[in-house]
């Protein structure tokens, strides 16, 4: 019994963090009505800015043109000037957040708001990945942590910091509570999320409030970053992820209670702590000999999921000045010839480029699979998933354990794993029947979370990070796979004919989003996506039309995930986690969410594609540089291209352009002669 007390009182320190991020999302809900996914980053932004203050007296800066990459302060700083520091940096990051992205968003939709703070995520985590590497760090501490700092309490001895950092969260929840309850400025705030149209008739500022409202939020996630850093490890993912469990404390808080979403947070960090110690008993299932990973996962991804459906259909919804719209959804007109001509530049591509060039355009070929799969569920049916990567490596690792443990090759193995991918994304689809939007990214990051932790890095039903083998494909004593031999291509690999299956199932599943678009069951999907309701009141089954989505979204994803494996011939759980799940819909988002097109785009781009291996053989840009330059392409295309790059304003074809240049003086030489023919006729 004391060891369960001892494990449930050292939860308390984690439970700050996760409260902490809890407040920092529902602070900032309130203020501006977004949901903040960058909300971890930002703490672990003040971690980091206190770390370089404080251990090397320098103030590291993000990569940009002319400006140095630190500012050198003549050595170490003091804990309090280096916390005022950290806090100004992060707040300031959320003013810009505001004042420059989220403002010019506002008769945007929710999932573009969204987009946003995940663009700040990802560039924060790609600057810190910049300076001071993937490698953990161990941060300095802020609260006294020595050997004579605990407190005894029931037989059981705990660091008092534990104690310290729980009863700052919770004050810090009551003081926010009592902001917003009893001053101007809360009652104000609240007006202005109840219903933004009469708080602007009643002459309050609700884009100033808003922007008070994030830097508040940043401020506060950078408190709790800088003092919960030591005792976690201090990298560029295990803090900003722990938003997850943070949303599942504001989730039961439903965006707006203080007090809640603090005691939720805290309590999530408890149940996290007794995880680890029910893991250490003989009596726990283990794989491998080594304990079952991910667990604490799988429980909040399962409290997220309870929170969701107890309290799904009663979550506030902020009132807005204006109609948010969504993307616009084209039609596609033609079918055949983008294929022919997409067949015909692959074919030449993979048999005229050199060997490094086709690697990079097969990894652009399998991304833009994921992408198709986004714009379905996405662009379609307006379901925010973020479990479309997570998919994809179900059907990787079940096309290797099949391969490798039950002996089933190509094509049978490829077919049951994306089965497989489909029958896990008709369940995630469970989840969609009570709640969407945003609400639905909050539980497929959850679930993407526990996936790549609970399965992926499992040894025994993934293959953790060593990887697991996958064997190579062939179809009649024909071998298709990266090794195979092809007259061209220079005998170096990969082979040309792996590009052309490649190209294959490109061209398959961009025909089959084109054609589920033009056909009825795209018409339904829009229907839902503009208004269940009203799609039901139509004789549509929401139910089933989610379903069928899910469904099709999750066989694309699985042909992504198959033909990722036979391209490098070993899956491992690095290859699906979070953070590339996260990339793979900024650049959807950024190429184009609701068309074919935009998934091509987006294809392109993404990590160690076409245009990324351009930039760095030919330009000098580094890889490490794209997930910086994905975050803030990301927030510029949201601002200037709502639509995406596909979406924005069409120019005019080739063709086209060469005609009005030779077509348009004779015309206007036409057009000429008959105005003075008439004038004169009008003369006599």
């Amino acid at each position: 019994m004391e060891q369960v007390l001892a494990f449930a009182l050292l939860g308390l320190g984690p439970g700050a963090l996760y409260a902490g991020i809890s407040l920092g999302v529902v602070l900032n809900y309130r203020g501006c009505g977004v949901i903040n996914v960058a909300m971890g980053a930002i703490a672990v932004l003040g971690a980091y800015v206190f770390y370089g203050l404080r251990t090397g007296g320098y103030l590291f800066l993000p990569p940009l043109p002319f400006v140095p990459a630190r500012i050198d302060l003549g050595g170490p700083v003091g804990v309090v000037p280096a916390l005022v520091v950290a806090i100004l940096v992060c707040a300031l990051t959320g003013w810009l957040l505001d004042v420059v992205v989220l403002r010019a968003l506002r008769n945007a939709s929710p999932l573009a708001m969204l987009m946003a703070t995940l663009g700040l995520m990802l560039s924060i985590q790609a600057v810190i990945l910049l300076r001071f590497g993937a490698s953990g760090q161990s941060a300095p501490s802020v609260l006294a942590n020595g050997p004579g700092d605990v407190v005894h309490i029931l037989g059981v001895t705990v660091p008092s910091d534990e104690f310290e950092l729980a009863g700052i969260v919770i004050v810090a929840a009551l003081a926010l509570a009592a902001l917003y309850r009893w001053t101007r400025f809360g009652l104000a705030t609240r007006a202005a999320s109840e219903n933004e149209t009469t708080a602007v008739l009643a002459g309050l500022p609700p884009a100033r409030l808003s922007a008070i409202n994030t830097v508040l939020a940043a401020s506060l996630a950078a408190a709790l970053g800088v003092l919960v850093a030591p005792l976690t490890q201090l990298d560029s993912s295990t803090i900003p992820l722990a938003v997850v469990p943070a949303f599942g404390a504001a989730l039961l808080a439903r965006f707006t209670s203080f007090s809640i979403a603090a005691v939720a947070g805290v309590g999530m960090g408890v149940i996290e702590s007794l995880v680890t110690y029910l893991q250490s008993r003989p009596w726990f299932p283990t794989t491998h000999g080594a304990q079952l990973p991910g667990v604490s996962d799988v429980i909040f991804f399962a409290i997220i999921v309870a929170a969701m459906y107890w309290r799904g259909g009663a979550l506030p919804q902020r009132g807005s000045l204006v109609e948010r719209r969504l993307p616009k959804v084209p039609r596609p007109n033609r079918l055949e010839r983008p294929a022919i001509v997409c067949a015909v530049l692959c074919v030449a591509a993979f048999l005229l480029f050199t060997y490094d060039f086709r690697q990079a355009a097969i990894n652009s070929l399998i991304g833009m699979v994921v992408c198709l799969s986004l714009v379905v569920i996405i662009g379609f049916v307006g379901q925010v998933s973020l479990l479309q990567v997570g998919l994809a490596g179900v059907a990787a690792f079940a096309v290797s354990k099949l391969s490798a443990n039950a002996g089933i090759g190509f094509p049978l193995g490829p077919l049951l794993a994306i089965v497989i991918a489909v029958f896990v994304g008709v369940a995630a689809a469970a989840s969609a029947l009570r709640v969407r939007g945003v609400n639905l990214a909050v539980v497929t990051l959850a679930a993407a979370v526990a996936l790549e932790n609970f399965v992926f890095e499992n040894p025994t039903w993934g293959g953790g990070f060593t990887g697991s083998p996958v064997g190579p494909p062939h179809l009649f004593s024909v071998d298709l796979s990266t090794q195979a031999s092809f007259p061209a291509g220079g005998g170096q690999l990969p082979s040309p004919v792996f590009g052309l299956v490649c190209t294959v199932g490109v061209i398959a599943a961009g025909l089959l989003v084109a054609s589920m678009r033009r056909g009825r069951l795209g018409q339904q999907m829009l229907a839902v996506r503009s208004n269940e309701s009203a799609a039901a009141t139509a004789g549509i089954s929401v139910r089933n039309v989610k379903f069928l989505a899910f469904g099709v979204a999750a066989a694309i994803a699985g042909l992504a995930g198959v033909l990722y494996a036979y391209n490098f011939g070993s899956v491992s759980a690095d290859r699906f986690d979070v953070i590339n799940a996260l990339v793979f819909v900024s650049f959807a988002y950024v190429g184009g969410i609701t068309s074919v097109t935009g998934a091509v785009i987006a294809g392109l781009g993404v990590t160690e594609g076409v245009i990324g291996h351009i930039l760095e053989k030919w330009l000098g840009v580094p890889a490490s540089y794209q997930l910086y330059v994905a975050g803030l392409l990301l927030m510029a295309t949201l601002i200037m291209l709502p639509e995406g790059i596909a979406g924005g304003p069409a120019p005019p074809p080739p063709v086209r352009v060469i005609s009005r240049l030779i077509v348009g003086p004779a015309r206007a030489r036409r057009s000429r002669a008959a105005i003075d023919g008439t004038l004169q006729r009008a003369d006599s």
